[in-house]
């Protein structure tokens, strides 16, 4: 069994600024201590066995390329279309600091 208690939610809810009900606590209470007792049969069940770990199912590898220098567009080519530039680059509107 887990060791998921109301005080335990009730915490983590406030590290993450949710406001919780007291309906709420005993419902995640349950969910989480089922999740969290799944996972530990899962473990439990692969313990001993021979399984690599993995993060995706196909095994994947990196393809590089030499990186070659090529004709592109230059900075007055790439700035033609652009509603709003200046100094050399694209202007947009601030979108950090608004309330």
């Amino acid at each position: 069994m887990s060791e998921i208690t109301p005080d335990l939610v009730r915490h983590l809810a406030g590290l993450s600024r949710i406001l919780v009900t007291d309906e709420e606590v005993e419902r995640f209470t349950e969910q989480l201590s089922l999740i969290v007792d799944s996972v530990a049969k899962v473990n439990e069940a692969l313990a001993g066995v021979d399984v690599p770990a993995t993060s995706h199912p196909i095994p994947m590898a990196n393809v590089f390329r030499e990186d070659i220098v090529e004709p592109s567009l230059t900075q007055e080519q790439a700035l033609s279309g652009a509603p709003d530039s200046g100094e050399g680059r694209f202007r947009v509107a601030a979108i950090l600091d608004e309330e």
